[in-house]
């Protein structure tokens, strides 16, 4: 199974790759900064040059052909403005979604944030990334050649992960390390009941694995 991830230099992003890649997975990050190979292939990932702020559409479809699914996880990041949270957080998200429809990638995951609504009022930086979190979750799920999940943390932490969380439809507010993240992308992709739901996720007390066949349905 190939798995292609956007923002593959990103935190989360690092740690599914090795999670995926010490499971057998063959893994691809996609970065923009050639320097940052060296960590991909540390983290056991293919690195893939392209930068999804001037790519076309048939030139990312072109890096997914072939691939199985597909992971955005990448973002503007701390200190940008808020044009790059549209550039970057919607227009980005957007086109790697319309190019792994037309490569015919079916499984596709959305890292989002929670409270992410394309009518979210404020004038701040933060204001704007929800926004454009919201554009970019709602054009996703209009994409019917895709089996979609969104996953919408709470609070990233670089804390060690616990393998405990809480992964429902609301959770309310709270923190979550970007390790747990990782470990529930990687559990659903691998869940492929879970595809058309967008969950919220933060620290708990329910295994990983457990909490992703519960919201499946299993």
């Amino acid at each position: 199974m190939r798995i292609v991830i956007a923002g593959g230099h990103g935190r989360i992003a690092l740690r599914l790759e090795r999670l995926l890649s010490t499971r057998g997975y063959e893994v691809a990050g996609i970065i923009r900064d050639r320097t940052q190979g060296d960590d991909l292939r540390e983290a056991g990932a293919e690195p893939v040059l392209c930068d999804l702020e001037s790519a076309s559409v048939e030139g990312v479809a072109a890096v997914l052909q072939g691939a199985d699914a597909a992971v955005f996880a990448a973002g503007a990041g701390p200190g940008s403005g808020a044009a790059r949270k549209d550039t970057v957080d919607r227009g980005a998200a957007v086109l790697f979604a319309d190019a792994a429809e037309r490569a015919r990638v079916r499984r596709f995951l959305m890292v989002s944030s929670m409270g992410a609504d394309a009518r979210h009022t404020g004038d701040e930086v933060f204001d704007a990334y929800l926004r454009a979190k919201g554009e970019a979750d709602d054009h996703l799920r209009t994409r019917l050649g895709l089996e979609w999940t969104v996953l919408r943390p709470g609070a990233l932490t670089d804390e060690p992960g616990t393998g405990r969380v809480r992964l429902e439809a609301s959770t309310g507010r709270g923190p979550v390390p970007r390790e747990d993240v990782a470990a529930v992308l990687a559990e659903l992709l691998e869940t492929p009941a879970t595809a058309g739901l967008t969950l919220e996720l933060v620290s708990g007390t329910v295994p990983v694995d457990v909490a992703v066949k519960d919201v499946a349905g299993n």
